[in-house]
């Protein structure tokens, strides 16, 4: 599935087209590669409230600029960030004394 590949320059590229088509809510093409399909699908499975969800993507945007420029050749789901970001809270948050 995730065959020829582009490099990953421009697969971020079409990720960051992709989060700001969404962000600004309007989606005018009929066309997604695979693994858009999959981060939408993704994105829509995880439920976020309305009201956070501009900043939660936002968020999730950066995350992926960075994750990308580590070496990643796709951009990570919204799902595995959140995940991500649970699991730092959870370490981050002080024991009750």
């Amino acid at each position: 599935m995730h065959d020829s590949l582009p490099d990953s320059d421009a697969v971020l590229a079409q990720f960051n087209r992709l989060i700001q088509e969404l962000l600004r809510g309007n989606m005018h093409r009929n066309t997604f590669r695979p693994w858009e399909i999959e981060l939408l699908l993704d994105i829509e499975s995880c439920n976020l409230r309305e009201s956070s969800k501009r900043e939660t993507l936002r968020r999730y945007q950066k995350a992926v600029q960075r994750h990308m420029e580590k070496g990643a050749n796709l951009p990570l789901k919204l799902s595995e960030y959140l995940e991500a970001v649970k699991l730092k809270r959870g370490v981050q948050t002080p024991l009750a004394s």
